[in-house]
């Protein structure tokens, strides 16, 4: 079997290569060595230059990825990949292959998960700390030929081990997502990841939590983060050691799981998810001439908030929605600056803005419309599928505040609202939960 030990050294942020390593052999037999700075087109950040010592200078004369692309092509071709944390020196250069129109597809070993195999009981498998373990002298460390030379070193190592060639048949199963895995992720963990809904954890070396997500089908959802090729996702796998889980029976009770999670750990590759979301409100005001109006506005500043949405569109809409529904005046809707002919909701007004109706008949319908909104804030019990068979799952509301949610036996005997306390998984409410839950409150109403 022929083997490329690979290494690359990038400019960190955008992962533009700025030096490539490539030892091709067969056995124990050296076949070509490939080596060369590559300028990125990218600047390199000082902090890069101190790991590896390689500065702007140093590549501006070097050739392109593109100019040294078929020499790359040629010296892996019918070998498998090799390198130590296999999956980022491999979507390194397959996403430069992919800019330049080349789709480069190699069969993979990864160095650290052969070592984890092969040489269990260390404390780190970093190349650093392994080779210093093994005995293995690494010259210009952080260099792609140095870490290249102690790379092959470390691979002749493993392979002299009793269950080497198992371990290698295995990793080079097709079937198998050995490689796809991330290099410190053992597959029993991810073999052991359900393919049901819930929320799941990925942890690091440390056991701290540093990514929280949801999935209709746990298994699935992290395999995808694992294929991913963006920059955030490859950072996400490189410090992944761990994938903890919690079923929760439904989407939405593992959006409901996954949001107080993100808030009660503040994962660091969750941070869109830990900004809080600008929330827009429906109110209701009453003018000089006593007519009553629906308007819109930031939450922080409306007053007696009736409704909370989430952007300028939904506020309209959801205010249309009433304007057609109880026959209301786009003008006092604030849909529109004028009720005219020209405007798509002028034939529900019934002459408010003409002074051809009451202003009393026309409050009654506006105050209808508010009834309406306001029923939202009763209690409801959204019902959902559970996480087994022999139970169901609940979502609590009282007076409009969410409570929290729980998992009941289908044998229990639920007669009101207090029986379902004792099973509750009690919760706080904030925008993003009203947000979630919005939709499910109104389709529970609406039955």
């Amino acid at each position: 079997m022929i083997y490329t030990v690979i290494d690359v050294e990038t400019t960190g942020k955008g992962n533009k290569i700025t030096e490539i390593s490539i030892f091709r052999y067969n056995d124990n037999t050296f076949l070509d060595e490939f080596t060369t700075l590559v300028n990125p087109n990218a600047y390199i950040p000082d902090f890069i230059t101190a790991l590896t010592g390689i500065d702007n200078t140093m590549v501006q004369d070097a050739p392109t990825f593109a100019e040294v692309a078929q020499d790359i092509l040629k010296i892996t071709e019918d070998a498998v990949f090799i390198a130590h944390n296999v999956n980022f020196d491999y979507n390194v250069i397959r996403n430069e292959f992919k800019e330049i129109g080349i789709n480069f597809n190699r069969r993979k070993l990864c160095t650290v998960r052969l070592s984890r195999n092969l040489l269990p009981g260390h404390r780190s498998y970093s190349l650093g700390k392994i080779c210093a373990d093994l005995n293995i002298n690494i010259l210009n460390r952080h260099r792609a030929k140095g870490d290249v030379e102690a790379t092959v070193i470390l691979f002749h190592k493993l392979l002299e081990q009793p269950d080497a060639e198992a371990v290698l048949e295995k990793s080079l199963n097709k079937a198998s997502k050995e490689a796809t895995l991330p290099s410190n992720l053992s597959q029993e963990v991810f073999g052991n990841l359900p393919k049901k809904p819930g929320i799941y954890y990925f942890r690091n070396k440390k056991n701290k939590i540093i990514y929280v997500g949801k999935a209709i089908d746990i298994q699935k959802r992290v395999l995808g983060h694992f294929y991913s090729k963006t920059e955030k996702e490859l950072s996400l796998c490189r410090e992944t050691a761990h994938v903890d889980f919690e079923l929760s029976g439904s989407e939405t009770i593992a959006l409901l799981m996954e949001d107080c999670a993100i808030k009660h750990h503040f994962p660091p590759f969750n941070q869109a998810a830990k900004r809080v979301p600008k929330t827009f409100s429906i109110f209701t005001y009453t003018d000089r001439k006593g007519i009553a109006h629906l308007a819109y506005n930031e939450t922080k500043t409306a007053p007696n908030s009736l409704a909370i949405l989430y952007s300028i569109t939904e506020c309209r809409a959801f205010i249309q929605k009433l304007c057609s529904q109880y026959q209301l005046c786009p003008k006092y809707c604030h849909l529109a600056e004028v009720c005219s002919g020209g405007d798509q909701f002028t034939h529900f007004c019934q002459g408010i803005c003409q002074d051809s109706e009451a202003v009393e008949a026309y409050n009654q319908r506006v105050f209808e419309a508010i009834e309406q909104i306001t029923s939202n804030s009763q209690d409801v019990v959204i019902k959902k599928k559970g996480r087994y068979d022999h139970e169901d799952a609940f979502i609590l509301i009282e007076n409009g505040t969410y409570l929290g949610y729980g998992f009941i036996d289908k044998s229990e005997q639920i007669m009101s609202n207090s029986d379902l306390e004792p099973f509750l998984i009690k919760q706080k409410d904030n925008s993003d939960i009203k947000r979630i839950l919005r939709k499910e409150i109104e389709k529970t109403l609406s039955i």
